[in-house]
């Protein structure tokens, strides 16, 4: 009797959050003895900065994935320095309040030089992605430029990074647009992945600036829609709170309740022509599980506590028992 090789998973994931769920991911399949798992980056937070292509939700992931990310700061290479930054800030260069360390910028200068070549942002990160053994198929939403711009009450426009980065999110906005994301096309092997899953899972991440700009590349959103996989949310909202950055400041500027009945009802039931077939809400909001069932969305229940890859593995499973795999 031949057994079964698994489920097969696509993530649909951005920033810190997502690459700690990818992490967890990993370590599920691995005990599963299961294919890697696809996971889909949101790239509307990258950006041009001192001439070179910076995609930070992507390398969140990719330096996870391959053990290089610093776990203190929670972001950027571990063990890295910053004699290069020192340099532009003396000549004036760049921006102060957004630190590019010399083993980060050695991947962006690479990323860089590759997209002058001609090569797709999708061709760059199968090449930085064969300098690990990651476990898992790295793959940007789209290999089009749809950059977040933050729309505020005056009428003025902000990029996400500097907003996010330098304001720490504390100018309210009101709405937040990825300009050419209606013409982007999905990355080669994105749709197709979605399509031959069993599973897809939608990461802890921002429901907004995170995952919003994945599920707005029009033929992303439609094929999960469309897919035979189950399809599972995993809250990023932990007894009511985010579980870290600014998340609760983009729920509001889209008339969204911070909360985990709340970010389901954004997504919605798939029943009801919207993504989820179940969410995974953590154990303190155990209460919230009748409310969520009304939106016709099968809830379930876990510790979403990212404590580390075993942990996260065992909500990874959690997830997987929600879409009967």
């Amino acid at each position: 009797m031949v057994s079964s090789p698994g489920p097969r998973v696509v993530v649909l994931a951005g920033g810190v959050g997502g690459a700690k769920f990818t992490l967890g991911v990993r370590e599920a399949l691995r005990r599963r003895h299961a294919p890697q798992a696809t996971v889909i980056a949101n790239t509307g937070d990258d950006l041009w900065l001192s001439g070179v292509r910076l995609q930070p939700d992507v390398d969140s992931i990719l330096y996870a994935l391959a053990g290089q990310s610093d776990t203190v700061r929670g972001w950027g290479r571990a063990g890295d320095t910053e004699r290069v930054n020192e340099e532009l800030q003396a000549w004036g260069a760049g921006w102060p309040w957004f630190t590019l360390g010399d083993l980060d910028l050695g991947t962006h200068l690479a990323r860089t030089g590759w997209l002058r070549e001609g090569l797709t942002p999708s061709q760059v990160l199968s090449r930085l992605s064969a300098r690990w053994p990651l476990g898992a198929t790295l793959l940007p939403m789209t290999d089009d430029e749809v950059d977040t711009r933050v729309l505020f009450g005056d009428g003025s426009r902000m990029h996400f990074q500097e907003w996010w980065t330098r304001h720490r999110a504390t100018i309210a906005p009101v709405a937040f647009e990825n300009p050419g994301i209606a013409a982007a096309a999905p990355a080669p092997g994105a749709v197709d992945a979605i399509a031959a899953a069993d599973v897809v899972l939608l990461a802890p991440s921002n429901p907004v600036v995170s995952l919003g700009p994945i599920l707005a590349v029009p033929e992303l959103a439609e094929a999960v829609r469309s897919t035979r996989a189950r399809v599972v949310g995993v809250s990023g909202i932990i007894g009511g709170r985010v579980v870290r950055g600014m998340a609760d400041v983009c729920l509001t500027a889209i008339g969204v309740e911070t909360s985990c009945v709340g970010v389901a009802g954004h997504f919605g039931s798939r029943t009801d022509g919207g993504l989820l077939d179940a969410w995974l809400i953590a154990s303190e909001d155990a209460a919230s599980s009748t409310a969520i069932e009304r939106l016709g969305i099968r809830s379930a229940v876990a510790p979403l506590w990212m404590t580390d890859a075993s942990a996260t593995a065992e909500m990874v499973e959690a997830a997987f028992a929600a879409a009967g795999v």
